[in-house]
C-alpha cells in the first residue's frame, strides 16, 4: 500500500537515512514500497533529550532510522524504559510502555515511536511543558 506524504514548502524529512527537503512549493511524495520516513517535526536532536520520556523516544527513533544503530540503541532503550516505568504509577501509561516494548521486540519501530511520542506528551502535560513534539504521525 503506497504512502502519500503531503509536504509543506521547505519541509524536511528523513527517507531511509537521507535528509530530503521539499522545494519552495507544496509537494506530494508517494512511496510505493516500505521505507523509513520521518518528518522533521518528529526528529529529535540529541540536545533535545532532556527528560525521561525523551530518553525513551530517542533510541526508538534511532532504531527506526538506522537499523545499524539498533544494538546500542536497543540497550539504551531498555535501560531508559525501565527507569521510566519505575517512576510511573499511572496504569494507562504503564500499559503504553509495555506496548512500546512489544513493538520494539517485533521490530515495529514506527509504531513504537508513536507510542513513545505519547509518553513525551504525557510527561509534557504533567510537567506543564508547552514545547513538546508536535502531534501527528504520517508514515509507515
Amino acid at each position: 500500500m503506497p504512502l502519500k506524504l503531503s509536504l509543506k514548502p521547505g519541509e524536511k524529512f528523513v527517507l531511509n537515512g537521507a535528509v530530503v527537503q521539499n522545494g519552495d512549493r507544496r509537494g506530494v511524495l508517494v512511496l510505493q514500497n516500505k521505507a523509513s520516513v520521518l518528518r522533521e517535526k518528529d526528529i529529535m536532536q540529541p540536545e533535545e533529550v532532556t527528560s525521561p520520556a525523551r530518553h525513551v523516544y530517542f533510541p526508538v527513533m534511532l532504531m527506526y532510522l538506522d537499523e545499524a544503530a539498533t544494538p546500542k540503541a536497543y540497550d539504551d532503550f531498555v535501560l531508559r524504559l525501565s527507569e521510566f516505568m519505575s517512576a510511573i504509577r499511572n496504569p494507562d501509561v504503564l500499559a503504553d510502555c509495555v506496548t512500546i516494548s512489544k513493538h520494539v521486540l517485533a521490530r515495529e519501530y514506527y509504531k513504537a515511536l508513536m507510542g513513545a511520542r505519547k509518553l513525551v506528551e504525557y510527561e509534557d502535560q504533567r510537567l506543564g511543558n508547552a514545547a513538546g513534539l508536535q502531534s501527528g504521525g504520517d508514515a509507515d
